[in-house]
């Protein structure tokens, strides 16, 4: 495999290979994951739209859909077995957070600090959010590696931006199905409609986001696979999520 030169591939062929970049695409991703659900997954800030008035929406949106975008390229370029990896790294990693989080605010303050109260309200994470956010990033991750690859497959690895949209599609709206009800429903001052006009902007605003930065997608995924050398299409893999390694 040499650069400029793409081989199609099965999951399985690229045990063993040097991939180049694979570690910095994980990287990214798990930094993304982690930083998202840190500043922004709590929050709902509001714009005002020409006809409609006021809307709300969740602050995360401006930054998690980047999160799909990598996993697109993941699942794209190294198959879905190494998509899965990364997924559960970006698990383990948002679990490792909740519990670091916890033990830092419970930690007694000392005397001459008076943070505290600020301190608990930015990282004092109500459990059932925490437990919502990560089965919510886990589900939907899963799904839309799993609609890409099989979409890869059916398409014989064209029209990328049809798998790209279509997986966003389908795991931004299973993320978005499974946290808002679990995080916010019956939540004070959190109406059902209110929960659920967040859960559908958040849905549109995601899949909005996809087909934006399409361009984007497009230009990532072809350097890397011409800089790995490698195309690959998972023809022959075990499509559980229940594993870690490629």
């Amino acid at each position: 495999m040499r650069d400029g030169v793409i081989e199609a591939v099965e999951a399985r062929a690229l045990d063993g290979a040097r991939l180049r970049y694979f570690d910095f695409v994980m990287a990214a991703f798990v930094a993304i994951i982690l930083l998202s659900n840190v500043l922004g997954a709590g929050k709902v800030a509001e714009v005002v739209l020409p006809g409609i008035g006021p809307w709300p929406f969740g602050a995360g949106i401006l930054f998690f859909p980047v999160s799909y975008v990598i996993g697109d390229v993941l699942t794209e370029v190294y198959g879905y077995a190494r998509a899965r990896r990364v997924i559960w790294a970006g698990t383990a990693a948002l679990l490792f957070m909740a519990f670091m989080a916890w033990v830092v605010v419970a930690l007694p303050p000392a005397p001459s600090w008076g943070n505290q109260a600020a301190y608990e309200a930015i990282f004092g994470q109500v459990p059932r959010i925490v437990f919502a956010s990560i089965a919510a990033f886990w589900a939907g991750e899963f799904v839309n590696a799993l609609v890409l690859a099989k979409m890869k497959l059916w398409t014989r690895g064209r029209m990328l931006w049809t798998r790209t949209i279509g997986s966003t599609v389908v795991g931004q709206g299973v993320d978005s199905l499974i946290f808002y009800p679990l995080a916010f429903l019956g939540a004070d001052g959190w109406s059902t409609g209110l929960v659920l006009q967040v859960l559908v902007t958040q849905w549109v605003l995601k899949v909005t986001w996809e087909v934006v930065l399409t361009p984007v997608t497009y230009a990532v995924v072809g350097a890397l696979k011409r800089r790995e050398g490698v195309d690959v299409f998972d023809e022959k893999t075990d499509f559980t999520p229940f594993r870690v390694r490629a």
